[in-house]
């Protein structure tokens, strides 16, 4: 995973397109959540220090490969400004003679900010022309997007081949070294905690996990798949029928790995996920009743599974517990959040949107070793997948 970091990089007069992951939550032009842009800046700043002039780049939302005012990136450009307490230009698109002359001007120690990415189809397609178009904007680029790096697009791999120098920024030196560490060589015992809706895009990701750790709990919707086809009862719970005998699989490749895989053994359940519905505990050894769904886990449950969590040196986290965002689901997620937290001897990384709002709703973001800017990135990761934005640097 050796890669050449930005720090490594003499920048003084050079002009550097810097690929940042910028796609973030926005209430109409306010953005509501700025831990990506905050994420950049300590990339962003050793540039500007360093005498470089910066050209950023991102995409934001799915505009669908054309000019959508939803999907500008001002608010962007707006709260950078604020943030680095300097003029962050944004000009109106990311390729093109007008664009080429404005950054062309560029001072050192000047930052522009380019328009959404994805205005263009030509930036997932990842072709040729568009990518050597972003590379003729500046002599060296450098990736700091990991949210991204798991995406074969021009901006992650196609610009690589047409510019001087391609170099990892410090959040995805960051990135690279935690999760890295953790699949490679971690202190042991290593604990997985893998949740979230559906299993589809996680089970590749327990098959690897498997032959890393020591123990792997699993929460959320995807718990009852395997539930039901270890034959429980699972009432109206979430499901993924056509994975059954793969769960089964994985369940007896964990028994044949000395793998201990934790599953609920208790859980709050109710008719629908709602506010005001009245939840009630399902205990060790009950049965789901048919017209009931299970939303969160039960007080046994999280007693085992911080139980678990106490005794690892390695956790990796990647998915709630339950319905976390409506309150009366929430509080396994939040139990889970604190006895990560509480593991202070533990190196502690924590990865997907969901897990990232559940550990700052729990108020133990601090305390986390490190938060994971890229969900299905670090996903890929841990299933033992190449990314290709990582892949194209040097």
């Amino acid at each position: 995973m050796a890669k050449l970091v930005v720090d490594q990089v003499d920048l003084a007069g050079k002009r550097v397109f810097l690929r940042a992951d910028f796609n973030v939550p926005l209430d109409g032009a306010r953005v509501t959540d700025d831990t990506r842009i905050t994420a950049v800046l300590p990339t962003l700043s050793s540039c500007l220090d360093r005498g470089a002039s910066v050209v950023l780049a991102s995409h934001l939302g799915r505009p669908k490969g054309k000019a959508d005012p939803k999907y500008s990136l001002r608010p962007v450009a707006e709260r950078l400004e604020a943030l680095l307490g300097r003029p962050v230009p944004l000009l109106s698109d990311c390729v093109g003679p007008e664009v080429e002359e404005r950054v062309r001007d560029l001072e050192p120690g000047e930052v522009v900010l380019l328009e959404n990415l994805r205005f263009h189809a030509e930036e997932e397609g990842n072709e040729e022309n568009f990518a050597k178009g972003l590379a003729r904007l500046a002599d060296y680029y450098v990736n700091d997007a990991f949210g991204t790096a798991h995406r074969a697009h021009a901006s992650t791999v196609g610009i690589t081949k047409f510019v001087q120098k391609s170099a990892a920024g410090l959040l995805m030196e960051k990135e690279l070294e935690y999760l890295g560490k953790a699949m490679q060589r971690p202190e042991r015992p290593f604990v997985a905690i893998l949740g979230g809706a559906k299993g589809s895009d996680k089970l590749g990701v327990i098959r690897n996990l498997l032959q890393k750790v020591d123990a792997l709990i699993i929460g959320g919707g995807m718990a009852y798949t395997f539930l039901k086809a270890a034959g429980q009862q699972v009432g109206k719970s979430l499901v993924e029928e056509d994975k059954l005998e793969l769960a089964r699989q994985l369940a007896s490749e964990a028994k044949r790995k000395n793998v201990r895989l934790l599953l609920p053994v208790d859980h709050v359940v109710a008719a629908k996920p709602e506010v005001t519905a009245r939840p009630r505990t399902v205990h060790e050894g009950e049965a789901i009743p048919a017209d009931l769904m299970a939303l969160d886990i039960g007080p046994k449950t999280i007693e085992r599974f911080s139980e678990e969590i106490a005794r690892a040196r390695t956790i990796v986290w990647n998915g709630p517990m339950g319905v976390f965002e409506v309150e009366p689901f929430a509080k396994g997620t939040r139990k889970i959040a604190q006895a990560v937290a509480d593991n202070v001897g533990a190196t502690s990384i924590a990865g997907g949107g969901d897990t990232v709002s559940a550990v700052h709703q729990a108020g133990v973001a601090e305390r986390i070793t490190h938060i994971s800017t890229g969900g299905g990135a670090s996903l890929e990761f841990l299933g033992g997948r190449t990314l290709p934005g990582v892949q194209a640097l040097a």
